[in-house]
């Protein structure tokens, strides 16, 4: 196991992509930056693999751009629920479908050109093991920094799981797609040419994908035969707010400073605009100003988190919903550009939820 070193100006816990992001971000502002994590890179993790266009933007902001070999281009999002589709294309650029190894790998990769010192395989069990002007806990949802900071106190918290495996087969679609079913969601998304990630979202801990295919016919009819390119991983995806990221030179990022629902596809993110965000909160050295910017940054994943848990939780409303929505695909594509950052939340209400308000009501009465 590597030495921990004595000093370094940011100590970074965790080197997974928030830690990563963290350390990319500190670098850039000219600090002397450490890594450390127990484990070996790539590290991965269950999740959709979904880049939206506003996570392009942030790893753009860090230097970091995948190439067209590493990933597969993705133009939109498509709902299925309820005997109905409905779609979008991204309003302004495109997002990418990416393995989490391959997209952990680019930010190692951009951390080490920067001179980021990397402790790989080292299990740090004391925050003040190393003397530095700055602690970041990146160590996830678990975070052993936020106990030991006393930032255990959260607002609010909810607890899902999520189950991923790729199969090798080439992608039907370039879109994202979300199938609603009865308390489930599957994600399918395209990562290469050849290769598509199909991940599960529930409350039932003992669901797997196997169980939950037969809910959607014709996603399970497209896979039949295909050959699993990976084994089976699973997480526990959370909604978790916390009433405050740091305390003296101890600040919290990604997971570990509170998350979102997967259901949301916005964790990563999050992650990357609050490294952005942390960067510069570490030069003027006003950690509160990182305070009041990571929540104004979690305010728009929030709100997509609940609205889209509000289909998944209220079975009666989720078809009047996606009918509405297929009736009047303007709302959709209002609620796609609200989601990567194009749309404001107040045009967002005028131009998305009032009028998905007006069909749910207007479907309601014909049918009455």
């Amino acid at each position: 196991m590597p030495a921990l070193c004595s000093n370094t100006d940011v100590f970074v816990v965790g080197g997974g992509p928030a830690g990563l992001a963290a350390a990319i971000a500190a670098r850039l502002q000219g600090f002397d930056v450490t890594v450390a994590d127990a484990a070996q890179p790539s590290i991965d993790k269950a999740c959709g693999e979904g880049l939206m266009p506003d996570s392009l933007a942030a790893m753009d902001h860090l230097g970091i751009a995948p190439g067209v070999e590493q990933c597969f281009p993705l133009r939109g999002v498509r709902f299925f629920g309820a005997g109905v589709s409905v779609e979008s294309r991204f309003p302004e650029k495109p997002g990418v479908g990416i393995r989490r190894v391959q997209l952990h790998q680019l930010l190692v990769n951009r951390a080490a050109e920067l001179g980021v010192r990397m402790l790989w395989g080292t299990r740090v069990s004391d925050a003040q093991a190393v003397r530095s002007r700055w602690t970041i806990g990146a160590d996830g949802q678990n975070s052993q920094v936020r106990k030991w900071a006393g930032l255990e106190a959260a607002r609010h918290e909810s607890f899902r799981y999520g189950f991923r495996r790729h199969y090798r087969i080439a992608p039907w679609s370039d879109h994202i797609e979300i199938h609603w079913g009865t308390g489930c969601q599957i994600y399918v998304t395209p990562v290469s040419p050849g290769e598509v990630c199909i991940a599960l979202l529930c409350r039932d801990a003992h669901l797997r994908l196997a169980g939950a295919l037969p809910q959607f016919p014709e996603l399970q009819q497209k896979l039949a035969g295909a050959e699993f390119s990976s084994t089976e991983r699973g997480a526990v995806t959370a909604s978790r707010r916390l009433r405050r990221v740091y305390r003296d030179n101890t600040v919290l990022i990604g997971d570990a400073s509170g998350s979102v629902d997967a259901i949301a596809g916005d964790g990563l993110c999050l992650s990357l605009q609050q490294a952005i965000a942390l960067g510069g909160a570490l030069v003027s050295g006003d950690l509160e100003s990182y305070q009041a910017e990571h929540r104004c940054l979690e305010r728009r994943p929030v709100l997509m988190a609940r609205l889209m848990l509000s289909l998944d939780r209220f079975p009666s409303m989720r078809p009047r919903a996606l009918r509405a929505m297929a009736a009047e695909p303007a709302i959709f594509a209002n609620l796609l550009a609200m989601h990567v950052g194009s749309l404001s939340f107040t045009d967002f209400l005028f131009h998305g939820m009032l009028p998905l308000g007006r069909q749910m009501l207007s479907a309601s009465a014909s049918t009455s």
